[in-house]
């Protein structure tokens, strides 16, 4: 299987854009976290969130092929699981997410868009930031509203309440603050 720092040159090699790269490595990290939590292959699940949007400067205007076409392009490097995974985190493949992988990365991805929102906004962006920060920008619509509050619920689905996963993503995206922009 391909290597987290691998997996990275590769994404580097298919996007351009630096912010995308970061909230790749973002979705990556929460992933990570979350695999720690369920007590499943973190490198897997890391390398997953890693490659999930490889495909998005490469699809155009057909975003519903978003996702599939990612699948396609690393096929040969993950496990069928993985591939699964990235393939339904855009329900517009047609792959429904249904395991708590598939799921897991739905809401890892829509939640570090709220994170990364929040940073932002932050003196300190990440130090410091606490569940509670979150849970109260989920409930301002305006705010990150490109942010699907509902894919960020599905934390439910994989057994956690919306505060632990936010306080194990927040942690998990703290941890590569400084790759990604956000130290303070």
């Amino acid at each position: 299987m391909i290597t987290r720092d691998e997996s990275i040159e590769l994404v580097k090699k298919h996007v351009k854009n630096k912010t995308l790269v970061h909230h790749m490595i973002g979705v990556g990290a929460i992933m990570k976290g979350l695999a720690e939590n369920f007590g499943e292959d973190q490198n897997l699940w890391e390398i997953v969130g890693i490659l999930h949007d490889i495909d998005y400067e490469s699809y155009g205007e057909d975003f519903a092929n978003h996702g599939a076409k990612s699948a396609e392009m690393v096929k040969d490097l993950l496990p069928e699981e993985g591939i699964n995974a990235i393939m339904s985190h855009n329900p517009l493949t047609g792959h429904i997410p249904e395991s708590r992988f598939e799921i897991s990365l739905l809401a890892a991805d829509a939640v570090s868009g709220l994170i990364v929102a929040n940073a932002l906004v932050r003196p300190n962006k990440m130090e410091g930031m606490k569940a509670k920060s979150i849970k109260k920008r989920m409930k301002d619509k305006s705010f990150a509203r490109q942010v699907s509050r509902e894919n960020v619920m599905k934390c439910e689905q994989i057994g956690l309440q919306l505060n632990e996963f936010a306080t194990i993503a927040i942690d998990a995206m703290t941890s590569v603050a400084e790759e990604i922009g956000l130290d303070s």
